[in-house]
C-alpha cells in the first residue's frame, strides 16, 4: 500500500436514509433542512417519489450489489406522507436495494399529524419502527417549543404507536424555556409510563441559524442543566432503559440499528433533499450532499444530478469521524474496527490514545476503543485529542 493511501479489505454495513423536507411548522430550534407546507396547499407527493427514484436510480452504481440493512425516513415530518405514498416509497426502495430479512425501517412522526389508521397503515405498508417527536408531554413547555401538539395528542400517539409496531422510541428533550427541576422530572415520569422501548434525550441547545439564536428564550443555567441531565439518565436507567450512547437508552434488544450503523462509521445512502451520503469504496471514502431546497432537488433529480457536492474524506480527518461516532458509544467499539472501517493502520491514532489513556479518559485495553467514565461525560476533551495536527 503507497504511503498516504487507504486499504478497505471490507467494506462496511450500508443503511439508507430518506429525506422528506416538509413539516407544518417549523420549530424555533430545529436547525434541520425542513420547509413548512403550506396552509391549503398540497405537498406534491408523486412528483418527490419519482425524484426519489431518479436519485437513487443514479446512485446504484455507487452501492451495486451491497445489502442494505436498515432504512431511515427522516425529516421534517415524513408523517405528513400518506401511507399509501410511504407504500410506494418502500415498494421503490425494494425493487432496486438488497434489504437484509430482518431489515429495520424507521420512520419518524409527529403527534400533530396522528391519525389512529394512519399509524396503522404505515405499518401495513412496512416500516416496523416509529420514532415520535414528542419532546415534552408538558402544553406549556409544547407551546414554548413552537410543537403543534399538545400533550393529550402525544400521548395519544405513543399508545397508538406501541399497538402497532414492534418497537417504538420517543424522542424528549430537557432543559427547555422556563424547565425548572420538577417539570423536567415530571416530563420523564410521562414518558417513562409509556414503557418505550427506545428513548431518546436530548438537551436542548440554540442551534445557528434558527430563531431562538436569534432570539434565545429563558433556559435553565448551566448547573441546573447539568443535574436535569444526571437526573434523566439515572431515571431511564433506574427504568430499565440502559444508556448506550451519549442521548439513547433502550431495553435489550431495541437499539436502534441505523443510528448504531453510524456510530460505528458504517456507510449510508441518503436520498432527498439535502440528505447526506458517506460511502466506501477500496481505496477512499466519499461523502455527498443533495441540493436542499425541495424544488431544486426534485429538478435536479429528474435530470439525474441531484448530487450538489460531493468530496474525498481526507486521510488526515479520518481518526477524527471515526472517533466523533464511536466514542459517543457507552461500551465503545473493538479496537479493530479503527483500521476496518478507515482503511488506516493502528499507528495513525497512537498518539492521542496515548494522550487521552495518560489522562484517565479513554480505558487501558489494547483490544478496544471505550472512554472511561470520566470520558464519557468529558466527549468534547476526548475528541479534541483526535483532530488534526
Amino acid at each position: 500500500m503507497r504511503a498516504g493511501t487507504l486499504q478497505l479489505n471490507v467494506l462496511p454495513p450500508l443503511s439508507l436514509y430518506v429525506h422528506m423536507p416538509w413539516c407544518l411548522k417549523k420549530c424555533p430550534y430545529c436547525d434541520f433542512n425542513s420547509h413548512e407546507w403550506r396552509a391549503g396547499g398540497q405537498i406534491p407527493e408523486q412528483a418527490y417519489l419519482a425524484a426519489l427514484r431518479a436519485d437513487l436510480d443514479a446512485a446504484l452504481p455507487l452501492i451495486w450489489g451491497r445489502r442494505v440493512h436498515s432504512v431511515f425516513i427522516g425529516g421534517g415530518t415524513p408523517s405528513l406522507f400518506s401511507p399509501d405514498a410511504i407504500d410506494q416509497l418502500l415498494a421503490d426502495v425494494r425493487a432496486r436495494l438488497q434489504l437484509v430479512p430482518d431489515v429495520e425501517i424507521t420512520l419518524e412522526a409527529n403527534p400533530g399529524t396522528f391519525e389512529r389508521d394512519r399509524f396503522a397503515a404505515f405499518a401495513q405498508a412496512g416500516v416496523n419502527r416509529l420514532s415520535i417527536g414528542v419532546q415534552s408531554f408538558d402544553d406549556a413547555r409544547l407551546k414554548a417549543l413552537g410543537r403543534v401538539h399538545d400533550a393529550q395528542q402525544a400521548h395519544n400517539a405513543v399508545d397508538e404507536a406501541a399497538r402497532h409496531f414492534p418497537t417504538f422510541n420517543l424522542d424528549l428533550m430537557f432543559a427547555l424555556p422556563q424547565q425548572d427541576m420538577t417539570a423536567c422530572e415530571t416530563d420523564l415520569r410521562a414518558a417513562l409510563a409509556h414503557q418505550p422501548p427506545h428513548l431518546s434525550l436530548y438537551q436542548l441547545t440554540l442551534e445557528p441559524n434558527t430563531l431562538f439564536a436569534r432570539q434565545p428564550p429563558p433556559l435553565p443555567d448551566e448547573d441546573l442543566s447539568a443535574d436535569m441531565q444526571h437526573a434523566v439518565a439515572s431515571r431511564a436507567q433506574a427504568a430499565g432503559l440502559q444508556r448506550y450512547e451519549v442521548s439513547a437508552y433502550a431495553i435489550p434488544g431495541h437499539r436502534c440499528r441505523h443510528n448504531l450503523n453510524y456510530w460505528q462509521f458504517g456507510d449510508y445512502l441518503g436520498i432527498g433533499a439535502g440528505a447526506h451520503s458517506k460511502i466506501s469504496f477500496a481505496h477512499r471514502i466519499v461523502r455527498q450532499t443533495r441540493w436542499r431546497h425541495p424544488q431544486r432537488y426534485m429538478d435536479q433529480a429528474m435530470q439525474g444530478a441531484a448530487i450538489e457536492t460531493e468530496n474525498e474524506v481526507a486521510r488526515r480527518d479520518l481518526p477524527f469521524e471515526f472517533m466523533l461516532n464511536a466514542l459517543r458509544l457507552r461500551e465503545g467499539v473493538a479496537a479493530t474496527l479503527f483500521p476496518e472501517r478507515t482503511g488506516l493502520p493502528h499507528s495513525a491514532i497512537a498518539r492521542p490514545l496515548q494522550t487521552t489513556q495518560d489522562k484517565g479518559l479513554l480505558i487501558l485495553d489494547p483490544s478496544i476503543l471505550q472512554t472511561t467514565p470520566i470520558g464519557f461525560d468529558m466527549l468534547n476533551n476526548v475528541l479534541e485529542c483526535f483532530l488534526p495536527e
